[in-house]
């Protein structure tokens, strides 16, 4: 039988499956592709951390937060917002990119943005939001790629803080994630 861990987010309970990332650390592991009611909650919530008036657009990583940034921008009228990409696509005029280091990829990887959505980030300011902040490396790289584009961070939000990205005080986020030891037990 798999672990799972038990979860209330958005006032709706949720039971994590417990996946290995390395032989001494697990993560409970958040996907909301193809959970329609809590990807509606989370985002509703998400948007209560932030005021409207302070940035002027989102941006998120590919992949698992697009949903989420989709509902954000639906709830909120929000006619425009960005993924940060994690391959230059054939549409993407003159994409930018930067290094990124995550949990859950191996590797480094680059997130990129075509040059059309760089110049409109230009003088602007960005929410960024992710799913889950761990480590903080697709945070981090996604303030790197608003800054490349000549924009600023307006705010960081993550609907799961995990393990010591809950003691962070630049962070928003709906509830914590602790990290598991192979057993199942919470490592922190």
């Amino acid at each position: 039988m798999r672990q799972t861990y038990k979860t209330n987010i958005a006032g709706l309970e949720r039971e994590l499956p417990i996946c290995k990332v390395t032989d001494d650390l697990y993560i409970g592991a958040f996907i909301c592709f193809g959970d329609a009611e809590i990807t509606v909650a989370c985002a509703r919530e998400l948007l209560k951390l932030v005021p409207q008036a302070d940035y002027d657009y989102m941006l998120t990583a590919e992949a698992k937060s697009i949903p989420l940034i989709h509902e954000m921008a639906r709830q909120s009228g929000a006619k425009h917002y960005f993924i940060a990409r994690k391959g230059p696509k054939a549409y993407m005029p003159d994409p930018i990119y930067v290094e990124d280091r995550s949990i859950t990829t191996a590797g480094s990887q680059r997130l990129y943005l075509g040059r059309d959505d760089a110049d409109l980030i230009r003088g602007k300011r960005v929410l960024l939001m992710d799913d889950v902040i761990s480590t903080g490396g697709s945070m981090h790289a996604m303030e790197a790629l608003v800054e490349l584009a000549g924009g600023t961070t307006a705010g960081r939000i993550a609907v799961f803080a995990e393990g010591d990205a809950q003691a962070r005080s630049d962070i928003r986020y709906l509830a914590p994630l602790p990290l598991f030891n192979p057993d199942g037990t919470v490592k922190c």
